[in-house]
């Protein structure tokens, strides 16, 4: 269990990736400020944006604070003037500063479903298909680096019930999200096994162990740092891929169809 400075409440840790300490309060990087969201008429006079753009606009404003400062050091009047509307205005849009952390969290975990799915379903070979989801994992804009920073560092406090019902239904999204998430996973190397593309193993372990290894990377990667996020990825797709039980070039080019490992025989219980 770990203790949340800014609460005072336990925090339990989920088995969706695995939460460590905090590596972010990055003042060398700026957090670029978002221009007044207005509108311009034909007749030259500016209205107000849809209360839809403007929520879009403090979850986007909030992303690259939670990623460049840290969700615990982001003051929530920071993101109201940065959005250009006053600290009580945010309340319209959200009941508070977590329950703006759990509907990012839900939007990122949800982008990372529907890229799976997406690329998943244009290849009919596993290890291509594999190989094609490991690489598109880190496909990504600097914006949405800063998203996966914060999923993964705060992903402890969804955990949390709350007894807010806007903040509950945003958590269970949330929560909700990153369970379809292990579960597509789990079901795709489940197949693979069964085509004898990968040892047979436990689907959900695999899982999280992929899944946490990929994780791991947004504890420390930042961008516009000493690594390129190309580096990274050649890196741990390979990496995921061992751990998977293929061998670690299958992602060059003409591996995929490389012999595949035998499967192996479960033990029966004693």
């Amino acid at each position: 269990m770990t203790r949340c400075r800014c609460q005072g409440e336990k925090r339990p840790v989920i088995v969706f990736g695995w939460y460590r300490r905090h590596d972010f309060n990055w003042k060398e990087l700026p957090v670029p400020q978002a221009k007044r969201a207005q509108k311009t008429r034909p007749d030259g006079r500016s209205q107000r944006t849809s209360s839809r753009s403007k929520r879009a606009d403090i979850l986007r404003t909030a992303t690259e604070y939670f990623g460049r400062e840290g969700y615990e050091y982001t003051k929530w009047a920071d993101i109201a003037a940065a959005v250009g509307v006053g600290s009580t205005a945010l309340y319209h849009y959200f009941e508070s500063k977590l329950h703006c952390l759990y509907e990012i969290q839900a939007d990122a975990v949800q982008a990372d479903r529907e890229k799976f799915e997406r690329v998943v379903g244009e290849h009919e070979d596993f290890t291509e298909a594999l190989v094609a989801v490991l690489n598109a994992l880190f496909d990504l804009t600097e914006h949405e680096v800063l998203r996966n920073r914060v999923l993964v560092a705060e992903q402890a406090l969804v955990g949390l019930h709350r007894t807010s019902p806007r903040e509950e239904e945003a958590r269970q999204r949330a929560l909700g999200s990153m369970r379809d998430v292990e579960f597509a996973w789990a079901t795709f190397l489940a197949r693979g096994m069964e085509q004898g593309a990968i040892p047979e193993a436990d689907p959900r372990l695999l899982t999280r162990a992929i899944i946490g290894l990929y994780n791991s990377v947004w504890h420390w990667y930042r961008p516009r740092g000493g690594l390129s996020l190309e580096a990274v990825r050649d890196f741990y797709v390979a990496r995921c891929l061992a751990v998977a039980g293929l061998p670690m070039d299958a992602a060059a080019p003409g591996k995929q169809t490389a012999a595949k490992p035998k499967r192996t025989r479960r033990r029966a219980a004693a």
